[in-house]
């Protein structure tokens, strides 16, 4: 039986060997000729004026959590939406009600002003 998970381990294997080996030769035959710029942070051209560690706005993390939230939506839309045929009017409904929740959620953080850029 476990015959079975050698060509899997092979490849794992393989896969683990290509990027370490890559990167240990990278860092072995790279160029190294450190200076103030290269070593420097890049903001977008400009010099650093803020502390990287301030407190960011909560709607970044509303945003963010809105997105993450709408993108798992679409992760179980499209197997379901696959093998529909073969689940038969439960499968179909039990997601209705799921998207109807996540319908009513959305109009409420809409109705909220959440989703408002000021």
């Amino acid at each position: 039986m476990l015959e079975n998970y050698l060509p899997i381990l092979i490849f794992i294997l393989v896969g683990i060997l290509v990027g370490v080996g890559s990167l240990g030769l990278g860092y072995l035959l790279g160029p190294r000729r450190p200076d103030q710029e290269k070593d420097s942070p890049y903001e977008c051209g400009f010099e650093a004026f803020e502390n990287a560690r301030l407190k960011f706005d909560v709607r970044y993390y509303l945003v963010a959590i809105l997105f993450i939230l709408f993108d798992l939506e679409i992760a179980f839309l499209f197997p379901w939406a696959v093998v529909l045929d073969d689940l038969g009017v439960f499968a179909f409904w039990s997601m209705a009600i799921f998207l109807g929740i996540l319908v009513v959620g959305f109009i409420y953080e809409w109705k909220k002003g959440a989703l408002e850029w000021e």
